[in-house]
């Protein structure tokens, strides 16, 4: 009993400890951006030791990487909130695209994941994290917009691929002052369009 309750006990506080570490470095990066963020000031922001950090992470990019999973996780989880089973695909499509633009407002939030992830994780994990949250929801879209004869039967990865851009490319122009009410539009007028040469 002792001994479940001990590792129960171990467990909470490596949560703790790990969750002080994303929170500290996620204000951190956002604030001053990656190359600007030393270890010694994430962990005292953390107010943990060196040593928990390397126990968690194996270095800053890693804790750095976990950061961004857990804001793309964050984006993909409002997008899912917005687009409920049963939502009609097109209706469902352009909520999402247009929560995807609203999620990318909180602060910082753009330039950690469209600017500085690419450039500090590389392409190739970049896109993993992406497949794995934002990229999946609007490939489920579409998936659901084909199948249910909304959209033609364009194909699933050029079509993912080239939305997605867009979409990124948006928020970064939303960043930097683009009228929202302007991006929206546009991003209507494509969704829509997509029907509208289903024949």
């Amino acid at each position: 009993m002792q001994e479940n309750e001990s590792r129960r006990s171990n467990k909470a506080r490596s949560d703790a400890t790990r969750g002080a570490l994303l929170a500290a470095a996620r204000e951190l990066f956002i604030a001053r951006g990656y190359a600007d963020v030393g270890t010694p000031e994430l962990v005292a922001e953390a107010g943990v030791t060196r040593g928990a950090l390397y126990h968690h992470f194996a270095d800053k990019r890693a804790l750095f990487a976990a950061v961004v999973e857990a804001e793309a996780a964050a984006v993909a989880a409002e997008i899912d909130a917005a687009t409920p089973a049963g939502m009609e695909p097109l209706e469902a499509l352009i909520s999402g695209g247009r929560t995807y633009l609203e999620a990318m407002q909180a602060p910082g939030r753009t330039r950690l994941l469209l600017l500085e992830a690419p450039a500090v994780l590389g392409q190739a994990v970049n896109t993993a994290i992406d497949e794995r949250h934002a990229n999946r929801t609007l490939r489920e879209g579409l998936i659901a917009a084909i199948e249910a004869g909304v959209i033609g039967a364009l194909p699933l990865n050029a079509l993912t691929q080239i939305l997605s851009a867009a979409f990124d490319r948006a928020a970064v122009a939303v960043a930097a002052g683009e009228a929202r009410a302007d991006v929206d539009a546009v991003m209507v007028a494509v969704i829509e369009g997509l029907a509208g040469s289903r024949d």
